[in-house]
């Protein structure tokens, strides 16, 4: 079935495209050289940007400044109790407002409830710690708390990442007071 010729052809073949791929990758270098001209370059030497991204210096305060204080109270008096109940929609696959616990414990009550207070639901030990820091859930607390509630509480079971706009926080205690 193989006889010479073909042998001769396939390697003949072979050849010709490791050839074909030599003088294009030569070609391709020569085209496409990509540093300084006339070699690598030496060591240290600074070479020419194709673009730039401007990145404005931060200065020392970092977070500090970041986080700006706010009129919480200003913000309860202008609370939207509707729009509240629509934040709840991202408590509502831990949390019920029926009287009865599901992954975190029953919110209704909550505003001027004690931390850690719902008998029968197994809270985390931080969450029981916790009592001690805040021992009720004032709108104040609950803020603060729904702003970063593991920053607030460190080791809580609670994996919920917060709500960023003190609107929404004030919105949201605005409809869980009228639970």
């Amino acid at each position: 079935m193989f006889d010479t010729m073909t042998i001769t052809k396939i390697a003949g073949a072979l050849i010709g495209a490791l050839l074909f791929l030599m003088l294009a990758n030569w070609a391709a270098s020569g085209v496409y050289h990509v540093g300084a001209p006339g070699g690598h370059g030496e060591e240290g030497e600074e070479h020419a940007q194709a673009y730039t991204i401007p990145v404005p210096e931060s200065t020392g305060g970092g977070e500090a400044e970041a986080e700006e204080e706010i009129d919480f109270a200003a913000l309860m008096e202008q609370a939207d109790v509707a729009a509240g109940e629509k934040d709840f929609g991202k408590c509502k696959a831990c949390h019920k407002l029926d009287g009865t616990d599901g992954t975190g414990p029953h919110l209704n009550g909550v505003v001027g409830r004690a931390v850690a207070s719902v008998a029968g639901f197994s809270y985390s030990t931080a969450m029981v710690d916790h009592v001690a820091d805040a021992p009720e859930w004032t709108p104040e607390a609950l803020q603060e708390f729904l702003a970063n509630p593991k920053g607030v509480v460190s080791g809580t079971k609670m994996s919920f990442a917060g709500l960023k706009d003190p609107q929404d926080r004030a919105d949201l205690i605005a409809y869980l007071a009228t639970q």
